[in-house]
């Protein structure tokens, strides 16, 4: 059934009067009494409209500093009140008790005061009570009431207004109640979050509002679709809207790029680096990350954390590949780069970003601190007879940095600030070993001399056996097997330096 309902008193009163005024206009226009309060009143009376304060609805002034303005029967009345029960209709008329067939209503900004750094007792101000019952209460009658709890929503209401003589259909009306129960549930998770930063109660809230829908997911067959917004974190200055996959491959990306202050360029595909190099110039840095692995490059994703100049992006532009990423291009490097209309290039923003990162899992969720942890040479302690030098500690530190973002089981080579090979995802550390040593080999790298790190203690002394007879110089692990002196006394055997951190950097 559609069941119109004509509106004939509005109670308007908002935080944000963007847009407002030719809304307010129009429902003057068909005769809507206005009943509102503080700043929006004024507004009203600016636009040459009458309004009714809600002081003289109620008879009760404003009182706790505006804390309490709306709470009364005589407002919720209004609102709850069901039309067609004659028990409440009689109620209206004793108590005098008119039917509010309109809300307009936002919330205090909480998020954004929170944001601001703002002091507690000024967040704690910023907790809407009036506003989040007023919402609750006209969603909550939808069958006889219109919500409004955004400033995003006044158009489209105007628009049905004026096409429909004045009326909302009962469709129209369960819409807005659904966004207005959106509304009320997401500032409600904002508190609680805002609440649960100490000694957290063990539960798990999230709400985001923005999304869009990606073209699929990781498949054609499958539905995906972000929330969250892409727009804070980058401008997208060329290219197709990212996929299910780029996304999952730009996380992995801006992780590992972050763990390097000098110029660095890095290639990853599935979520495992290909190639990573640190130079002095970012143009240099993108031809050794290349090098590493060229066939694997192939449609990566590519990303570093210096601005690209015209002679890199050249040199970019020989490879196909799905998304670019960096901080800051010139304009002679985007028209070498937007040459090619699907390619994805991104420019990334400065933002901070979340501490914890969470996924669903089996019937439930899932929730961790994100890995920020990375031992530099200050935290490895050498094991053996053999020192390792000193470039040999940098080097362990650079492969350390992307075996923490590596698929396990891995092994890490590195050398000059270089990833020389790896193994990943692989079901045994010695598969993974035996899978860097030849793709090492596969693109002309020397094994000898290099280092090598591991995300997981050695179980047996193969690895370490394996890796001697090969030439790697020094070996980084975090230790911690029963067996751990067998690995020791294999690298003193085969005259390897090993270095322990004390820290296993599984990614699963």
């Amino acid at each position: 059934m559609n069941h119109p309902v004509k509106i004939k008193n509005a109670l308007v009163s908002v935080y944000y009067k963007d847009n407002l005024a030719p809304l307010v206009q129009l429902l003057n226009k068909y005769g809507v009494t206005f009943y509102s309060t503080g700043g929006t009143e004024a507004f009203i009376r600016e636009q040459g409209i009458d309004v009714v304060p809600v002081e003289d609805l109620t008879s009760y002034p404003s009182i706790l500093g505006g804390r309490v303005k709306t709470l009364h029967p005589k407002v919720f009345g209004g609102i709850l009140a069901r039309r067609p029960l004659e028990s409440d209709q009689q109620q209206l008329a004793q108590y005098e008790i008119p039917e509010i067939d309109l809300v307009i209503v936002d919330l205090y900004p909480f998020e954004e005061t929170v944001a601001s750094g703002a002091a507690q007792q000024d967040i704690i101000e910023k907790i809407d009570i009036g506003g989040i019952s007023l919402i609750r209460a006209a969603a909550k009658n939808f069958n006889d009431v219109v919500i409004i709890s955004s400033k995003n929503d006044y158009v489209e209401l105007e628009q049905i207004l004026a096409t429909q003589d004045g009326e909302t259909s009962l469709e129209q009306r369960k819409e807005f109640a659904k966004r207005a129960f959106n509304t009320s549930s997401h500032y409600d998770t904002a508190i609680f979050n805002y609440f649960n930063q100490e000694a957290p109660l063990p539960v798990f809230k999230q709400s985001i509002q923005q999304s869009q829908t990606l073209r699929y997911g990781e498949n054609p067959h499958q539905k995906g679709t972000f929330f969250g917004d892409l727009d804070a974190m980058f401008d997208k200055l060329n290219g197709k809207e990212l996929s299910y996959n780029n996304l999952v491959d730009v996380d992995a990306a801006v992780a590992i790029i972050d763990e390097f202050t000098d110029p660095t360029f890095a290639i990853l595909k599935h979520t495992n680096a290909c190639g990573v190099a640190s130079r002095t110039t970012v143009k240099q840095a993108w031809l050794d990350a290349l090098a590493c692995d060229p066939v694997s490059a192939f449609g990566g994703v590519l990303i570093t954390n210096g601005e690209i100049d015209k002679d890199t992006a050249e040199e970019i532009n020989t490879l196909f590949f799905e998304v670019l990423i960096a901080p800051a291009y010139t304009e002679e490097a985007l028209t070498v780069l937007t040459a090619k209309k699907n390619r994805i290039i991104l420019r990334r923003k400065s933002i901070d970003l979340p501490a914890a990162q969470f996924k669903t899992l089996l019937n439930g969720v899932i929730l961790q601190d994100k890995d920020h942890t990375v031992e530099g040479p200050e935290s490895m302690t050498t094991v053996t007879t053999v020192q390792p030098t000193d470039t040999q500690l940098a080097d362990l530190y650079f492969a350390n940095k992307i075996v923490k973002h590596t698929k396990s089981n891995t092994i890490v080579f590195a050398k000059d600030n270089t990833l020389i090979a790896s193994g990943v995802g692989q079901t045994s550390r010695v598969d993974a070993l035996k899978q860097a040593i030849e793709k090492a080999q596969a693109f002309g790298f020397e094994v000898k001399g290099s280092v090598m790190a591991s995300d997981a203690f050695f179980p047996f002394p193969d690895c370490v056996e394996i890796a001697g007879d090969a030439g790697v110089a020094a070996v980084l692990q975090p230790g911690g097997s029963i067996k751990d002196q067998l690995s020791v006394d294999m690298a003193n055997e085969k005259g390897v330096a090993m270095v322990i951190t004390g820290v296993r950097h599984f990614k699963h």
